[in-house]
């Protein structure tokens, strides 16, 4: 197999041989990811997204207003892949939730590269298989575990992907991506903080002691974890 090129941070864009990444090279445009940007919107995309740093969150809203969050996407993955295996829309948003940086390529012009038979294709395969690992563990996760195990397995998703001890995250926005009213998710921070596993002042949330918050956390982060790092996604 050709040696992959490693100037991207991104897993994906990585691990592809130089010459699927020159094909695509000219066809990346660096973006700055801005809080709250919106990547997808339930239309068809005109662009997909390769995250280098920070997060986005693909969420879906409920019809008395809520939403909830059932994925998260960094450097792991991409923003788009519905469209590259034939769906021209989905139900649902994506859009930051942490700021950074990444590519963007136009949506047509990444299926064209898809569909040829190589490692691009590979990849984006088994990133799509380490998801629906995710949100099959995500769904049983939601229905058998408490609050505080839940908020620390997610604080551990986005730890994973940022590879940052801070993150900025207003409780807010945690109770939104949780599904959870803002009362309960601050009660379960309070738990975590008191435990010295996070510090949480001013919208910047700090992990303290990754592998305490890994034991305060539910077996579900481990699973998914497992996966993608079987997979070369983390």
């Amino acid at each position: 197999m050709p040696k992959p090129a490693q100037q991207y941070r991104n897993r994906v864009l990585a691990a592809l041989p130089k010459a699927e990444i020159a094909r695509l090279k000219p066809h990346l445009h660096p973006v700055t990811l801005k809080l709250r940007m919106p990547l997808l919107d339930g239309k068809r995309p005109t662009y997909a997204y390769f995250p280098e740093d920070g997060l986005a969150s693909v969420v879906l809203p409920m019809k008395h207003g809520s939403s909830v969050e059932v994925g998260v996407i960094g450097r792991d993955g991409m923003v788009g892949l519905p469209y590259l295996l034939g769906g021209d829309r989905m139900p649902g948003k994506t859009y930051i939730q942490v700021s950074g940086s990444g590519f963007r390529i136009d949506a047509k012009r990444l299926k064209k590269e898809f569909e040829r038979p190589g490692e691009l294709r590979r990849h984006l395969n088994k990133y799509l298989l380490a998801n629906l690992v995710q949100s099959a563990q995500n769904a049983a996760c939601n229905r058998k575990h408490n609050i505080e195990q839940r908020l620390a397995r997610w604080l551990l998703t986005c730890h994973d992907r940022l590879q940052s001890d801070h993150m900025a995250l207003q409780q807010g926005f945690l109770a939104q991506m949780l599904g959870t009213p803002r009362t309960t998710v601050t009660l379960a921070a309070v738990m975590l903080r008191k435990a010295g596993l996070i510090e949480y002042s001013r919208g910047i949330l700090v992990i303290k002691n990754r592998p305490r918050l890994e034991r305060a956390a539910c077996e579900c982060h481990g699973i998914v974890y497992d996966e993608f790092q079987r997979l070369g996604l983390l």
